[in-house]
């Protein structure tokens, strides 16, 4: 069964204090971006900001679309270990360097890291341009793209400095999802049954029924998960677009999976893997504490497991993991705050868990790795724990 969430093919909108925005997603959207993004291209300098894989891979066929325009583009590394402000100054030094001024717009194509260092970019650069978003991996087309989150890491945290600045526009094209690698699929396929589990149980049946068609690509399968997740997405960010209450839910799994990114250097885990995590340890401690019907918490771990395999916890020093959240943004007054799931659809933020609980519930999780049950989770890529992997060719 089809969610009701996508049954209409329109542009989904955004729409905070002082901004509105619409979220295109369409098979074919990157070669017709000049068309899309004609009224935002006008009478101003434009630029182009993405990493050398996804410029390598998509590249061309962005250009073609705005050859008329021909942009200067900037390219950076690929990575999360790159997700630094030294990065954001060779963006803002090229930026100025090309001329941009403050009616340029930039154009931000790439996956999640590249999508939230050039908005943050954006957002400083002469206190302000404008931008768009045109995201080239899963996670970013149903999550990071949408809702103005900007940012980038330090050595103790993850985003610990950036703003809430939101894009003029988000295009979507589920095309260049093709040579996205498996690995950075399933990534991205996590962020989307965190949407599911906060706010969308009919998304959360889809995902079960629908693993198969989901993890081999197919093109319709897809879209409904990328229009589901971008439409939750949308919803929340237009009811607190600055995380002071509801927009606090999409943190579900992100407490704890920041905390291991941090403390594996940003090198074990792809985002979504960690928030994997992150979702187990958080569905653990609801059940425990008797918040989470038993039935709704099996559910969730085995939907969750069955879209592994991830690198495993092992060998992540407990220290380290504290020390890692204490300094997450979520931390409030002195206190720790998590968000647990009350039922599938449902979700709550509670202060009520230490972080000696939760490093506990990961001792738990290391010595029995539930991702071990699924047999892909012997395979190669989860042994080595690399948060790198080849993309194929379009």
């Amino acid at each position: 069964m089809t969610p009701k969430s996508i049954q209409q093919t329109l542009p989904i909108t955004v729409r905070v204090p002082g901004a509105s925005y619409s979220v295109h997603i369409e098979e074919g959207l990157l070669g017709r971006a000049g068309e899309a993004l004609a009224p935002l291209l006008a009478n101003r300098k434009v630029f182009l900001l993405s990493d050398n894989t996804v410029w390598k891979l998509w590249g061309r066929k962005l250009a073609h679309a705005l050859q008329q325009r021909r942009p200067p583009v900037i390219l950076i590394s690929p990575g999360e270990r790159y997700k630094r402000l030294v990065t954001v100054e060779k963006i803002t030094d090229l930026l100025a360097e090309h001329g941009a001024e403050r009616s340029s717009l930039l154009v931000v194509f790439g996956g999640g890291v590249v999508g939230d260092m050039g908005a943050f970019a954006a957002s400083v650069y002469l206190r302000g341009i404008d931008y768009v978003q045109v995201p080239t991996t899963l996670l970013a087309q149903v999550d990071s793209a949408i809702g103005g989150k900007t940012g980038v890491n330090l050595g103790v945290g993850k985003n610990l400095v950036g703003t809430f600045y939101q894009p003029r526009m988000v295009l979507s094209d589920p095309n260049v999802l093709r040579t996205l690698p498996p690995r950075e699929l399933r990534a991205g396929l996590f962020e989307a049954l965190k949407c599911a589990v906060i706010g969308d149980p009919e998304l959360f049946e889809y995902l079960e029924a629908a693993r198969e068609r989901i993890l081999r690509c197919d093109p319709e399968a897809l879209r409904v998960v990328i229009r589901a997740s971008s439409a939750l997405k949308s919803r929340v960010v237009s009811s607190d677009e600055k995380e002071g209450g509801l927009r606090r839910v999409l943190n579900f799994g992100h407490t704890a999976g920041h905390a291991l990114e941090a403390a594996t250097k940003y090198r074990r885990f792809l985002h979504g893997e960690a928030v994997a995590w992150g979702m187990l340890a958080a569905t653990r401690l609801a059940a425990d504490h008797g918040r989470l019907p038993v039935g709704d918490a099996e559910r969730i771990t085995r939907l969750i497991v069955s879209y592994g395999p991830v690198p495993s916890l092992d060998g992540i020093a407990p220290a380290s993991l504290a020390a890692h959240l204490a300094v997450d943004k979520k931390v409030r007054d002195g206190k720790l705050h998590f968000v647990l799931p009350r039922r599938i659809g449902e979700v709550e933020v509670t202060s009520g868990i230490s972080a000696r609980e939760v490093i506990g519930i990961v001792r738990q999780l290391v010595k029995k790795n539930p991702f071990a049950k699924n047999p892909s989770a012997r395979a190669s890529i989860a042994k080595k724990g690399r948060a790198a992997a080849p993309a194929r060719k379009p």
